[in-house]
């Protein structure tokens, strides 16, 4: 009798266990990103308010110092997805990845700097110096829109240094480089490090005639493979970037207490006015009426201006707009 009893009760428990659902698995995404607030900011909010993992998504953010080595290693494999500015117009273009959702503008997030002792006033002052920078990204189709407009030509006017973003700008307050072409938030350390340093020019001077869009570009093999998980990326994406829009600094605290501690919070919301983010609805209709695509195209001319990639190519090759609009236009 008393076996029995403990059979019963085992055979209970095992029908207990056998009817409780069993959770999904969760997705673990590589995600590589680099570290400024128009590129990481929905991102990070998405993370800590558990809008991804609502999703059933568990991020691997990995971070990089520039978008063309982020770039690299999506097309190797080591990362699934990548967000990034201007870049995204760039590898995308020549089959590297495919770019599938919007982050927002970089409306004035690139800038360019000259030390007191040059001497310089303006961006013409630049004609034949010597400027650091890292080709191939925001700051740079920054610099050659910016030089195209006052009569120059970034191949020809002037000695181009390429660097990671972080050793122009140590090679800068250093004294080792007369000007440089840099992004957010390193204006932070020039700010800081280099007293009267003159910021000559930046980004906000040529919108939206040339406009930087940045934003999210799946692996080749993962945008195949995977659009079910680039669809719960969206989802959480667009929770993220709607609170921000509308709690602007609630978000930006979280984000600032989360991320970006290390600086001071008034130049995290220096960052975010730099940026031009819309509404998800608002996206909705830039992707429709070929807005999106008409920018990324503006970069990628400039890519070919500088050199960068060969032909241009019609974004809608490269850029696509229909699992954002599926997700957004339910």
């Amino acid at each position: 009798m008393k076996f029995s009893k403990i059979a019963i009760a085992l055979l209970v428990g095992l029908f207990f266990l056998s009817s409780v659902p069993v959770s999904h698995a969760v997705e673990k995404v590589k995600v590589g990103y680099l570290h400024t607030l128009a590129v990481d900011g929905q991102m990070w909010l998405g993370v800590h308010k558990g809008y991804f993992k609502e999703q059933g998504l568990e991020l691997e953010p990995v971070v990089f110092t520039s978008g063309v080595p982020l770039m690299q290693a999506l097309s190797g494999g080591s990362v699934d997805v990548a967000i990034m500015g201007a870049v995204i117009s760039n590898f995308p273009s020549r089959g590297v990845g495919k770019i599938f959702l919007i982050n927002d503008i970089e409306y004035d997030t690139a800038m360019l700097f000259a030390r007191p002792e040059t001497g310089a006033k303006s961006i013409k002052d630049v004609k034949g110096q010597k400027v650091t920078t890292v080709k191939g990204t925001t700051a740079h189709v920054f610099l050659h829109n910016a030089l195209k407009a006052n009569g120059m030509d970034s191949n020809k006017d002037l000695e181009l240094v390429s660097m990671d973003m972080a050793g122009a700008v140590s090679a800068f307050i250093a004294g080792a480089t007369p000007f440089v072409c840099t992004w957010a938030p390193f204006q932070v350390q020039i700010r800081d490090k280099v007293p009267g340093a003159v910021m000559l020019s930046s980004a906000k001077e040529f919108y939206p005639q040339a406009a930087i869009i940045g934003g999210w570009v799946a692996a080749n093999k993962y945008y195949d493979e995977h659009k079910d998980v680039l669809k719960k990326l969206i989802k959480a994406w667009t929770k993220a970037n709607d609170e921000l829009m509308a709690k602007p600094e609630e978000s930006l605290k979280l984000i600032h207490e989360k991320a970006y501690s290390n600086i001071p919070f008034s130049d995290i919301q220096t960052s975010w006015k730099a940026e031009k983010c819309e509404t998800s609805q608002t996206w909705a209709k830039l992707y429709e009426d070929g807005t999106v695509s008409k920018w990324i195209g503006q970069v990628e001319q400039v890519f070919v201006e500088i050199g960068s990639i060969g032909n241009w190519v019609d974004p809608k090759e490269f850029f696509d707009p229909k699992l954002y609009l599926e997700i957004v236009k339910k």
